[in-house]
């Protein structure tokens, strides 16, 4: 994944651990999951996407974190049953207490080589301490 600008100044020890901690997590969309469209219930994309972004934070600092915000969730196509999600979550800035993690979702046809973006949004997780007090997400050794 190409860096953002904000990641433009950072050290190549946290370059390569973002890069590293990318997650990905594939699930199929069976009706169980669906609402009155036969499409995959928003609130299901979301929990998966906030889980996936999690996997990836932690993955980065190998701290407890918290979630403390989603930006703007971009519903850009209906995911139905029969399908297949793939959900992408990438570190794509870092802050002193905080980081910011990228998610797309991608639906993909189970029978055919189709893969159209779906869902986008950011969630911003901050680290903490065993008194829940926020703490530095990551210390350059």
């Amino acid at each position: 994944m190409p860096l953002t600008q904000t990641q433009n100044h950072l050290s190549e020890a946290i370059k390569a651990r973002i890069e590293n901690s990318e997650a990905k997590v594939i699930k199929a969309i069976f009706p169980s999951i669906t609402n009155h469209h036969n499409t995959l219930f928003g609130g299901e994309a979301l929990a998966w996407m906030d889980e996936t972004a999690f996997i990836a934070a932690t993955r980065f600092c190998r701290k407890p974190l918290v979630t403390v915000s989603s930006d703007r969730i971009d519903f850009k196509k209906a995911i139905p049953a029969g399908t297949l999600a793939e959900i992408i979550a990438n570190v794509i800035h870092v802050g002193n207490t905080s980081l910011k993690v990228e998610v797309n979702i991608f639906v993909e046809d189970m029978y055919n080589d189709q893969r159209e973006h779906a869902i986008r949004g950011v969630f911003t997780f901050v680290a903490v301490d065993d008194n829940r007090k926020p703490t530095k997400v990551w210390t350059e050794e």
